[in-house]
């Protein structure tokens, strides 16, 4: 039976912040009101899109907009915790023209990048085999090895991993209201970003973007707007991968049987970051967009200024797009098609080093801890809320 569309607002999304198990009320939205209206954090109205069709048709359709979701007086998931000109990042940076040498910098491929992923896994986990169980494996690998990774693509020293690193709580937070310390963070973020761009020793990204400063085509771009690609790449590429990663050994934790498969077939390490990527539930909340004008989605007509969530693990776990959703099989055909990377115009572009940050890490942590576990019941794990990924405060573990 479908709900009508017209029936009252769900409140409660998003539905649970416990990352071991998939929330009891994705599988029945999807599959009696694939478009629902929801209550946001925001305390404004939404529509939740559930089913992998129709998130799909909101990812491609150009009348979906996630630049307007930071425009004055539209509806919103929850308080912006950025420069509402900043929401729409990839976009500013292409405009700027400055999507090359972004694009450059994110390649997993640029020369000694793989290299070093590996060096810098074994250096953390060297830390954490001689500091000895039980170990956080989040703070102590997942956080500093993405922070690591986006300090060597921007070019800026290791050390300034973790002071950027101390914004992202905030600056990711899921609040009803504006929040003090996200403006405070930001300007002081920028400002630091700002002085390493006359910093003698940057290199890479940061180091490319400086340069063009001498450069009469890229007049128009001022320092703030160079610091603020370096900053918006560090915030968003750190909690993102970590992000990622930390819930993919929540998976592989909680499930040892896929777990072991991985451990005695490395070789199958790829091809189970692609089906970790639609099993895991890191993506705490919908994708945001605006319709722009009317449009019908499903049974239902979006109104042009409604605000539309995507709900991206009722799209990757649909079994109408992807046969016993539950079972992790890394023979899929089609476990590539999942929405953990967005899709459209915004499809993320850094989705190859994201695959080769978490291979490089599972790789070495399954070789090098071979006897990894939970060192808790999954029970006791304590989840983040208010934020816009699903992470555990901890992830303790043995070996």
């Amino acid at each position: 039976m479908t709900t009508a569309p017209d029936a009252p607002s769900l409140p409660g999304f998003p539905f649970s912040w416990d990352g071991t198990r998939v929330p009891a009320e994705v599988g029945e939205l999807r599959a009696t009101a694939p478009v629902r209206r929801v209550r946001t954090i925001a305390g404004d109205e939404a529509w939740l899109v559930s089913s992998y069709e129709l998130c799909h048709q909101v990812l491609k359709d150009p009348r979906f907009s996630l630049k307007d979701t930071s425009a004055p007086g539209v509806p919103r998931q929850y308080a912006l915790t950025i420069p509402p000109e900043v929401v729409n990042n990839m976009g500013n940076i292409t405009g700027a023209g400055l999507r090359r040498a972004v694009m450059k910098a994110v390649n997993p491929k640029t020369p000694g990048l793989a290299e070093w992923l590996r060096a810098d896994a074994e250096r953390l986990v060297d830390r954490v085999v001689a500091d000895g169980p039980t170990a956080d494996l989040r703070g102590a690998f997942c956080e500093p090895y993405s922070a690591g990774m986006h300090c060597h693509l921007l070019g800026i020293p290791q050390a300034e991993g973790p002071a950027f690193l101390r914004s992202l709580d905030i600056a990711f937070m899921n609040s009803p209201c504006p929040i003090s310390g996200a403006r405070i963070n930001w300007d002081r973020d920028i400002a630091r970003m700002t002085a390493l761009l006359d910093d003698p020793a940057t290199h890479g990204l940061m180091g490319e973007l400086a340069a063009l400063r001498d450069d009469p085509d890229y007049a128009h771009l001022t320092d703030e707007m160079l610091a603020t690609v370096g900053v918006t790449l560090f915030g968003a590429g750190t909690v993102s991968t970590s992000g990622f990663l930390t819930m993919a050994l929540v998976y592989l934790l909680t499930h040892p049987g896929t777990l072991q498969l991985l451990r005695d077939r490395p070789e199958l390490i790829g091809p189970g970051v692609e089906e970790l990527l639609r099993v895991n539930l890191s993506i705490g909340d919908g994708l945001p967009r605006l319709a722009l004008e009317d449009v019908r989605l499903g049974d239902v007509d979006v109104r042009a200024g409604e605000l539309v969530l995507v709900l991206v693990e009722g799209a990757n776990l649909d079994p109408e797009k992807f046969p016993d959703p539950h079972r992790f099989d890394v023979r899929r055909d089609n476990t590539a098609d999942h929405l953990s990377f967005g899709g459209g115009a915004h499809y993320c572009p850094a989705t190859a080093l994201g695959r080769a940050h978490a291979r490089t890490a599972l790789e070495v942590l399954l070789a090098r801890l071979p006897g990894l576990a939970l060192a808790v019941p999954p029970g006791e794990l304590v989840w983040r809320t208010g934020f816009m990924k699903r992470i555990p405060e901890r992830l303790p573990v043995t070996w």
